[in-house]
Parts: structure tokens; C-alpha cells; sequence
């Protein structure tokens, strides 16, 4: 799993990734709407994704009384990618408390999506099981592969948090409210983000 050969092969193909058959929604939408939606998301991040947010915004990010972590400790970019099914293997990666993310690397374009921001108190478990976001990811997923938009959807888990559930969620809150991220309840409005809607 070392290798960037192993870490490519993660992603060769994303029909793997979930099992919500009973829970998608056929989202039929053309290829330049979509890449319409993520080219308004990546302009806004790309910035965030160099390094190059907001002085104000960075350094207030992270001001925690004794668990002071400086902003640049959050880089989603240098955080080992895994698939969206890692909480089928064997064997965890992470374990214990973590904020995690779930991006998208926009093949032909070569860049990346932040999609959804979210914390744990339990890295190996949080993933199994329902969330919305696996529904939204799924309708993503079927809707990039019809209209033939090429992308690798990968999870990450950024465990150089701290272990305060109150601590950490206020760090979630403030990186959803600098990234934006269109599958946060917070933001979906904001995106008028169309693989959201509800399963009647």
C-alpha cells in the first residue's frame, strides 16, 4: 500500500465503492452541467487547496484555549487517500478520533473537490453503516459515470485532532464553514447541489 502504483489502483474503478442500490435515485444530467457545478466548487477551493486561504480565516481556524493546532496542520492533499470502501477490509488504518474528508480528483482537469467534512470519535467505525453522504455520493457517482466525466472519489482521515468530541466538531465546523463543501448540510443550498435530493 506504500507505492503510488498501489495508491492508483485504489481507484480504477468507483462501482465498487457502495452498496445503496435500494437507496439511488437515477440522476440523469448532462456532462456540461456537471462539470459546470464542480468547475464553481473548485474555483472557490482552489486556493484552500495550495495553501493560499485567508490569512484571517486561517489563523482564527484553529484558536483552541490548550489544543491550539496551527491551520497548516490541515492539509487534505498530504492525507493518505483511501476508498470509499476501506471499512470493508480486514484491517483498519485509523483508528480513534479524527476529522475526515471525502474528496474528488477531477481527472482530465487535475484537480480536486472537496465534497463533505466530517468528525469521529471512532475513525474505524464511523463510515459503516447509513449516512446521508454515502446516498449523495452514490447519485455522484452514477451521475459522473453517464454523462462519462472521469473522477476517483477518495475518503481520508486526518487523525491530529484532538480527542474532546467538542473540540473537534468545533474544528468541523470551522473547516466546513472555510471549504464549503457541497455535501454538508450547511452548504448543499449554497451549490444548489442536485445529487441531494430526497428519495421518495
Amino acid at each position: 500500500m506504500n507505492s503510488s502504483q498501489s495508491q492508483g489502483e485504489l481507484f480504477e474503478k468507483n462501482n465498487h465503492l457502495l452498496d445503496l442500490d435500494s437507496h439511488n435515485i437515477e440522476v440523469t444530467l448532462s456532462k456540461e452541467l456537471i462539470q459546470g457545478w464542480q468547475e464553481k466548487i473548485h474555483l472557490y477551493q482552489y486556493n484552500l487547496f495550495q495553501g493560499l486561504g485567508s490569512e484571517h480565516q486561517q489563523t482564527s481556524l484553529f484558536d483552541y484555549n490548550s489544543t491550539t493546532l496551527p491551520a497548516n496542520k490541515f492539509a487534505p492533499l498530504t492525507l493518505t487517500p483511501l476508498p470509499l470502501s476501506f471499512w470493508r477490509w480486514p484491517k483498519a488504518l485509523h483508528h480513534g478520533p479524527a476529522i475526515y474528508v471525502v474528496m474528488d480528483r477531477l481527472i482530465e482537469q487535475n484537480s480536486y473537490l472537496m465534497l463533505y467534512i466530517g468528525e469521529t470519535i471512532s475513525a474505524e467505525k464511523r463510515w459503516k453503516g447509513e449516512h446521508d453522504c454515502k446516498y449523495y455520493l452514490a447519485n455522484y457517482s452514477e451521475a459522473l459515470k453517464r454523462a462519462k466525466v472521469n473522477n476517483q472519489l477518495s475518503i481520508r482521515f486526518w487523525t491530529d485532532v484532538p480527542k474532546s468530541t467538542k473540540q473537534r466538531r468545533k474544528i468541523e465546523q470551522d473547516l466546513i464553514k472555510l471549504w464549503l463543501p457541497p455535501f454538508n448540510k450547511e452548504t448543499r443550498s449554497r451549490w444548489e447541489t442536485p445529487f441531494t435530493a430526497e428519495i421518495g
